[in-house]
C-alpha cells in the first residue's frame, strides 16, 4: 500500500516543529496557586502561561505543570492568553512584577512571542517553552515540542491506508500564526502527494477550533459532496468535521484524521468515526519543562543537551486506543 518515503519526507520526520492545538477561543485569563510541597527543595512561584484551559489539550498542560511544580516545592500562577500576543505580554509583565522564579510558557505565535520571552529573560526570569517554539534561539532556556512532522507522517500513512489511493479530499488547517500548522500540513502533503489519484480539492483554516471546523466542513461539503476523506491539523477541528459529516449523513463515506490524542478523539477512534489521531506527548513535555526549570534554578543548567527538544508522537488507532488515558499511554 505504501510507497517508500522520499528523501524530503524522511527529512520531515526529524524536523522540530511547532505544536499548538485545540480550540481557538481566547477566553479570559485565569489564575490560581498550588501550595508548595514535596521534597524537591524548590521555593517561590512559577508562572504558567498557557493558551486556553477550556480545551482538554491545554488543560492537561496546565494540570501537569501545576502538579509537577507543586511536587518540586513551588507555588504556581496560571494565566491563559488565548493566542492573543497582547494578553501574553500583559501576563509576562505581571510575572515580572511578581518576581516569579521562572515562567512555563505555551507561546502565542512563533514570531509574536520573541519580544515577550526576551523581556522576561532580560528581567532575570528564565523562560521554558512547552508545546510550541519561537522563531529565535538563545533567549528561552528550553523549547520542548512534539515532533509534529514525524506525527503527521504517521497519521497520513494510516489515513491513506484507510481511504485508499484514489478520490478527492479536503484539509482543515490550524492557526496560521502557529508554525506547527504548516509543519503538519506539509507532513500530510509529503505522504499523500505520493498518490497522484488522491486530490486535495479545498483547504480551509479553522484555527484549531471545533465550531469553526464544523462550519468550514459544511462549506466544503456543499462544494465537494463526493469527498472521500478529511485530514485535520488537530482533533478539535476533526471532531467538528465529524459532526458536520454526521449531520449530512456522510460520515460512513468519509475518512477523518485527527491530531492531538484528546479523549473525545480517542472515543471517536474507538467508535469508528475517526481513522486515527496522533498523540502529542504533552504530559511528558510539560513535565520536562518544569523539571528543567527546577534544575536551572538550582544550578544554572537545564540538564538537556540542546535548547530545542522534540518528542516523538504516537499513532492512536483502534489497536491501541484502550491504552490511552488523558494524553498518557499505559504500558
Amino acid at each position: 500500500m505504501f510507497r517508500k518515503l522520499t528523501t524530503a519526507a524522511a527529512a520531515l520526520v526529524v524536523t522540530v516543529g511547532l505544536a499548538a492545538c485545540g480550540s481557538s477561543d481566547s477566553g479570559s485569563s485565569s489564575s490560581g496557586s498550588a501550595a508548595a510541597g514535596g521534597s524537591g527543595g524548590g521555593g517561590g512561584t512559577i508562572a504558567v502561561i498557557t493558551v486556553d484551559p477550556s480545551n482538554p489539550y491545554w488543560k492537561a498542560e496546565v494540570d501537569t505543570a501545576v502538579a509537577e511544580a507543586k511536587k518540586l516545592g513551588y507555588e504556581t500562577t496560571v494565566d491563559a492568553h488565548g493566542n492573543d500576543a497582547d494578553k501574553q505580554n500583559q501576563f509576562i509583565d505581571g510575572a515580572i512584577s511578581k518576581k516569579v522564579k521562572a515562567i512555563i510558557l505555551d507561546p502565542a505565535g512563533a514570531d509574536e512571542s520573541v519580544g515577550a520571552v526576551k523581556k522576561a529573560t532580560d528581567a532575570g526570569i528564565p523562560v521554558f517553552l512547552v508545546n510550541a517554539e519561537i522563531a529565535d534561539q538563545g533567549i528561552a532556556k528550553s523549547q520542548i515540542v512534539s515532533n509534529n512532522a514525524q506525527g503527521a507522517t504517521l497519521g497520513a500513512q494510516a489515513w491513506v491506508e484507510s481511504v485508499g489511493e484514489k478520490g478527492e479530499y479536503v484539509e482543515l488547517f490550524g492557526n496560521p500564526t502557529d508554525n506547527n500548522a504548516q509543519v503538519r500540513s506539509d507532513g500530510y502533503t509529503e505522504v499523500i502527494s505520493q498518490y497522484p489519484d488522491l486530490k486535495l480539492v479545498q483547504k480551509e483554516t479553522a484555527n484549531w477550533d471545533r465550531a469553526e471546523g464544523k462550519a468550514k466542513m459544511e462549506i466544503m461539503l456543499r462544494a465537494h459532496p463526493n469527498i472521500v476523506g478529511v485530514v485535520s491539523g488537530n482533533d478539535e477541528m476533526a471532531l467538528g468535521a465529524i459532526q458536520a459529516l454526521k449531520d449530512a449523513g456522510k460520515l460512513d463515506q468519509v475518512k477523518v484524521l485527527g491530531f492531538d490524542g484528546n479523549q473525545d478523539a480517542a472515543n471517536a477512534v474507538k467508535a469508528g468515526e475517526m481513522v486515527a489521531t496522533v498523540l502529542q506527548p504533552i504530559v511528558q513535555g510539560t513535565t520536562l519543562a518544569v523539571q528543567q526549570a527546577d534544575a536551572f534554578l538550582k544550578d544554572g543548567k537545564t540538564g538537556a543537551s540542546t535548547e530545542k527538544q522534540a518528542i516523538d508522537c504516537v499513532l492512536i488507532t483502534k489497536d491501541n486506543v484502550d491504552t490511552l488515558d488523558n494524553f498518557v499511554l499505559s504500558e
